[in-house]
């Protein structure tokens, strides 16, 4: 006999996989530990025991969810044992009433009960047997409790027959009726609902029947069908908690919060507020005063090794290599690594306590206006730290129209390499307000990716948005050695791309600065082969900075190899063209910056072209050359378009105020 594991992620599905086979499969208290198929023989017998991967639904696009359904409906398992999350019964059920639907025997197996009586809940098995109408047998995988009872279930195949329970509403029920009617295919009553849905991969089997059916139902629930299932899918498992079967005792503490976090009126305003902090705290106060420091410490090694090596006979140019190339270029770079510290921090203790797993489920609604669902805030969240993991975790969103505009759209989320610009901008010509600012450019980011997302669904990714079913956690207190070593870990990439990247495009950027065409070396910086470059495309510049300025212009371009590098290059620029230990902006050659202008160059940054690192992660996820480009420069229009603006408006409020 062949059996098939299913449940949600994280419902301890290896746990039990390991109890019934004797096997030592990896286990994890986290999501999507299996991400492919595990099998194994249930002990005591010649059954095949199958582990699927972690599904919340059989509405699948993700690899995860078409290995699970396809073995489901296409290798027919003699018996489906669906395991249920006890603490999160409501969540889990939404897969079981699919399952449901299939004509396969299922088993429930309704795990973790050894923790619910530190919760609160009380469920009464009889009666959740009775509501399904399948066969459910309370069970501890972790505690090895119940584990008997469930093996004799499956020895003896002596299970409750699926009896199809009608749940939706008359007026559905009765178009599942006559679409079963007309379809050849098995699992009648699932692959009706799943036709009514607009299933993908079901959309060659429609009918006339189907067709009619969804016309009709359009016309009276007036909303997208697989909503309208969703919802009643809910109200059922609402009706089932509601009639007893599930008793709350106390108000634990994750309802307590989540009444106020996630509060229809209040939650946005938090999440504001939040962030807001977090910028005012990275780029603030405690992380300005950090720069400054680590910058006059950079500043005393650069001015202390330019003497000691001259004295010591050094030439000219070794020494501007060293002091204002590699020293001024990477050190301008490595005092911001205090501000990435804090932000780090901040946002991982976000994550660890469940409180973006909330975000993301509160802004789905809002999102799927827009042609996004809220799973998109996921590579949102992980691009926050680099963009390159972002662009890769959309690899979770299972519409391909929504993953391809998510795709395109992580990079405009400040990630750790951005926030060197707006942090040395912001501070130098908003000192009194460094934090605000900062975080109104991750709140202009929010709204553009937003606006982007209309753009690119209008015309290019044209479809249906889909429904988001997500995992709430419990609000935990973040360990100190996982934060500690995520922080670490994310550090240290950084600093390594400043020991390597950004050391070699700051001697390549020295290098185009100290010499002419005629590799003359020793002469002005803007008659050197880089002034010649920039003037060639500063008039791109010209309309969001006021003036023709070479030497933001190609720190600008700069930013294609690695954002940091623009903070980089103006560096070497002053540093070259000042002596070492300039002020930035209040060298000649960049002392043209107004607030205006500071805030629209920090706009094109955000929004341009990402990396090169990013951009292979796109060609890479978008699977082709043409696709990379075009997200390119529709990056990069987006970002000239919006810097102007805010340079035209800025200016215009200027005159007026």
């Amino acid at each position: 006999m062949k059996v098939a594991l299913v449940g949600n992620q994280n419902s301890g599905k290896t746990t039990l996989f390991n109890q019934l086979t004797g096997l030592n499969q990896k286990i994890g208290n986290w999501p999507g530990v299996t991400i492919e198929r595990k099998t194994g023989i249930i002990k005591g017998t010649e059954d095949e025991l199958i582990d699927l991967p972690g599904i919340y639904s059989l509405s699948p696009y993700s690899s995860e969810e078409e290995i699970s359904r396809n073995f489901v409906l296409n290798e027919t398992p003699d018996m489906i044992v669906n395991i249920i999350d006890a603490t999160s019964i409501e969540r889990s059920l939404y897969l079981t009433t699919q399952l449901l639907e299939l004509d396969t025997k299922v088993v429930i197996a309704l795990n973790m009960l050894d923790i619910l009586e530190k919760k609160g809940i009380f469920i009464d098995v009889e009666k959740l047997s009775e509501k399904l109408g399948v066969t459910v047998i309370s069970i501890s995988a972790l505690k090895k409790t119940g584990i008997e009872d469930l093996l004799t279930v499956i020895k003896d195949k002596n299970v409750i027959q699926n009896r199809h329970n009608k749940i939706f509403e008359p007026r559905v029920e009765k178009e599942i009726d006559n679409i079963s009617k007309t379809i050849s295919l098995g699992h009648k009553r699932f692959t009706s609902v799943k036709l009514l849905e607009g299933d993908a991969l079901l959309v060659k089997q429609t009918n006339e029947q189907v067709k009619s059916s969804i016309i009709i139902l359009e016309d009276h629930y007036n909303m997208d069908l697989e909503q309208v299932i969703a919802n009643q899918r809910y109200n059922y498992i609402t009706d089932i908690k509601s009639s007893g079967t599930v008793i709350m005792n106390i108000d634990i503490i994750t309802d307590k919060l989540d009444k106020v976090f996630l509060n229809k009126w209040a939650a946005l305003p938090i999440f504001a507020v939040i962030m807001t902090l977090i910028y005012m705290l990275a780029v603030g106060v405690i992380g300005g005063a950090t720069v400054e420091l680590v910058a006059g410490l950079f500043d005393s090694i650069a001015g202390g090794l330019s003497d000691t090596l001259t004295n010591a006979g050094a030439s000219q140019w070794a020494v501007s290599l060293l002091c204002d190339g590699i020293i001024g270029g990477v050190g301008a770079v490595l005092g911001f690594v205090p501000q990435l510290i804090i932000l780090f921090i901040c946002i991982v203790i976000l994550e660890t306590t469940g409180y973006m797993s909330r975000i993301a489920f509160m802004l789905d609604m809002l999102f799927r206006k827009f042609g996004l669902s809220g799973k998109a805030l996921i590579p949102f969240i992980v691009g926050s730290g680099c963009s390159v993991p972002g662009i890769m975790t959309t690899r979770t969103i299972e519409n391909q129209n929504e993953r391809k505009m998510s795709i395109v759209l992580t990079p405009f989320i400040p990630c750790s390499a951005k926030l060197p610009i707006i942090a040395l901008f912001a501070g130098a010509f908003f000192p009194n307000s460094a934090g605000l600012v900062s975080a109104s450019l991750y709140f202009f980011a929010i709204a553009v990716i937003l606006f982007s997302a209309v753009l690119l669904k209008k015309f290019i990714f044209k479809g249906k948005s889909s429904t988001f079913i997500s995992e709430l956690p419990e609000y935990k207190i973040p360990g100190i050695k996982y934060v500690l070593k995520d922080v670490y870990e994310k550090t240290m990439e950084f600093i390594k791309r400043a020991g390597s990247i950004i050391l070699l495009t700051s001697i390549f950027i020295w290098l185009l600065l100290s010499f002419n065409w005629r590799f003359e070396y020793g002469v002005d910086v803007n008659e050197s082969i880089l002034a010649s470059i920039g003037n060639a495309i500063s008039w791109i510049f010209y309309p969001m900075l006021g003036e023709l300025s070479w030497a933001a212009s190609v720190s600008a371009i700069q930013g294609l190899v690695a954002k940091e590098g623009v903070v980089s290059s103006m560096e070497v620029i002053a540093g070259v063209a000042e002596g070492a230990g300039s002020v930035l902006f209040n060298s000649q050659i960049f002392s043209f910056f107004s607030g205006t202008s500071a805030y629209a160059f920090m706009v094109f940054n955000l929004f341009s072209a990402p990396c090169f690192g990013a951009i292979a992660a796109m060609r890479r996820e978008l699977g082709s050359n043409k696709k990379m480009f075009k997200a390119i420069g529709f990056q990069t229009l987006l970002a000239l378009l919006l810097s102007y603006l805010v340079f035209g408006i800025g200016s215009l409020i200027g005159v007026i105020f």
